[in-house]
């Protein structure tokens, strides 16, 4: 599936093109494509549900899982906070119940829980000349949930990988709207050394133009820099954050997550010193070992827990 046009960009120099082919390798690490099509508030159990939500951002309709809280039909006068968990590369908004315990450690918990489509890159953000991942996310899923399912304004953002990213991009260029966002070896830092490269890699795995996201990363540099979380990072101040990230050294078995995690260590590092340059609070985990996937994403989530509790105004 692929909301952009599936043809050669013009205009994108053969440069550009070996460096993302160079990198797929690294792209292929974030998993395979997922392919749930997108279907009308069907409920999948006693407290999940998947919703369609019309977007003028996206130009169609795009996929919401939502998890309610237990008491939701029993108290029809009151709101809840709620946390927006998003997916990370080649998945979707299925990813966060697929992989994780998420609707049974939020049962008994007074929130709201909802996994909103990311698109098949799960890069959630304003794409050149294409969907608008981060309005649809930001604006038009939180709108719904205050019209239909009686969501307060407390939202806290937390994500995987491309979502980490989405978490703390969003967080930075909307100062206010989040309570509180943490990252998961997310992409912190987008115009650091090969992360462009690793960025462009995600957008051609998908046959996707590698310049439809923000356009050349030399000559677009304006645009990557207003899209990079670290070059936003003023507009974290007043959040509470929690940032993990993992060297990918060692280990056995499959070394491609440990080789995609040690890409992104340095992007974290760079991320988290200039959040102290700034004075900016924020809980960090940069743990030796580990790699890009699930496996290491779940206790981090677990840990950062209480900052999202506490941010959300729920038990821990």
């Amino acid at each position: 599936m692929s909301d952009l046009p599936q043809k050669p960009a013009t205009g994108v120099s053969r440069r550009t093109v070996a460096r993302a082919t160079a990198a797929a390798g690294l792209a292929a690490l974030f998993g395979a494509a997922a392919t749930v099509p997108a279907r009308a508030a069907t409920r999948l159990g006693p407290r999940t549900r998947d919703v369609s939500v019309p977007s003028a951002a996206l130009g169609r309709s795009a996929p919401v899982r939502l998890i309610l809280p237990s008491d939701f039909d029993t108290r029809p006068e009151k709101k809840y906070p709620v946390l927006y968990l998003l997916h990370g590369a080649h998945d979707d908004y299925t990813s966060w119940t697929r992989e994780t315990d998420i609707e049974a450690f939020t049962a008994g918990r007074d929130l709201i829980v909802a996994m909103p489509d990311a698109g098949p890159t799960g890069i959630p953000s304003v794409w050149r000349g294409g969907p608008d991942y981060e309005t649809f996310q930001v604006k038009e899923v939180p709108a719904l949930l205050a019209r239909d399912y009686r969501a307060s304004g407390v939202r806290a953002v937390a994500g995987v990988s491309t979502g980490g990213y989405g978490a703390m991009a969003h967080a930075a260029r909307h100062p206010g709207a989040f309570t509180a966002a943490a990252s998961y070896s997310g992409i912190l830092d987008t115009t650091a050394p090969g992360v462009p490269a690793i960025m462009d890699a995600i957008v051609a795995r998908e046959n996707l133009p590698v310049a439809s996201l923000w356009g050349n990363p030399v000559f677009n540099l304006l645009t990557w820099r207003d899209f990079n979380p670290r070059a936003r990072a003023t507009g974290l101040r007043g959040t509470a954050l929690y940032v993990s990230q993992g060297s990918g050294v060692g280990g056995g078995g499959d070394p491609l997550p440990g080789i995609l995690e040690s890409a992104l260590w340095p992007s974290a590092q760079g991320f988290a010193r200039t959040l102290a340059l700034m004075g900016i609070q924020a809980t960090t985990h940069f743990y030796g070992g580990g790699g890009h996937d699930w496996a290491h994403w779940k206790p981090e989530f677990t840990a950062s827990w209480p900052i999202l509790a506490r941010a959300l105004g729920v038990p821990e």
